[in-house]
């Protein structure tokens, strides 16, 4: 009796560090293990087997594209006007053992980086060129995390500004502004068709008097 009961607590001993050392490791994700403190390997998808107190998983990686929401931040273009703006970065895990070693919290060093390389992008340019330069921000945002990146065993694959948001008062002169231009278009179009509209009747008439002259040549 003391025998079977030696043999099932043996099985139920093996059956939990078969539990916990056996890993399946699933698509898209690398597991970066340590034996003792120090890094030992990375598992790729798969069936794994760790060593009993030797190896434990340290860090666990996705290797599919992460979208990190950056929130709203103060930026100031050159012609100190004061914007709103957020954006949205997309990253990807290259290097597991990297992103694990590299730094501390690639998530947050990458959004750190994007909003500081986000202001001091739009600190070069005016409010006018801001709506019009959204591409090329996006770019240099990119760009700039990129270079830092290189050791953190991530890449940003793009940068997108969701919202560029200028303040009350600069939203109503820009207004204010297209009023003018639109109105200033129409006075334009309509004195263009008064200005026509003479030349018009000046080209009639001289028409029509040549036409008289003619006519009563034609008499004579």
């Amino acid at each position: 009796m003391e025998l079977l009961f030696g043999v099932a607590v043996l099985v139920v001993f093996i059956v939990v560090i078969l539990i916990k050392t056996a890993i399946v490791v699933p698509q898209r994700h690398e597991y970066v293990v340590e034996r003792l403190g120090k890094y030992r390997t990375t598992l790729e998808a798969g069936f794994h087997v760790l060593i009993p107190f030797l190896d434990k998983i340290a860090y666990r990686r996705n290797l599919k594209e992460l979208p990190v929401d950056i929130g709203g931040q103060t930026c100031i273009t050159a012609d100190n006007v004061t914007l709103q703006v957020d954006g949205i970065m997309y990253i990807q895990v290259v290097n597991s053992r990297q992103s694990a070693y590299g730094i501390e919290d690639y998530h947050f060093a990458a959004s750190q980086l994007a909003q500081t390389s986000l202001r001091s992008a739009i600190g070069k340019i005016s409010l006018d060129n801001t709506f019009e330069a959204r591409e090329n921000l996006n770019q240099q945002v990119v760009e700039a995390i990129d270079d830092a990146a290189q050791n953190w065993g991530i890449k940003v694959l793009r940068y997108e500004i969701k919202d560029i948001e200028p303040p009350r008062s600069v939203l109503d002169a820009m207004e204010k502004q297209m009023q003018a231009e639109r109105e200033k278009r129409a006075e334009i179009a309509r004195s263009e068709g008064d200005k026509q509209s003479v030349i018009n009747r000046a080209e009639g008439e001289r028409a029509e008097a040549i036409a008289r002259s003619e006519g009563e040549k034609m008499k004579r």
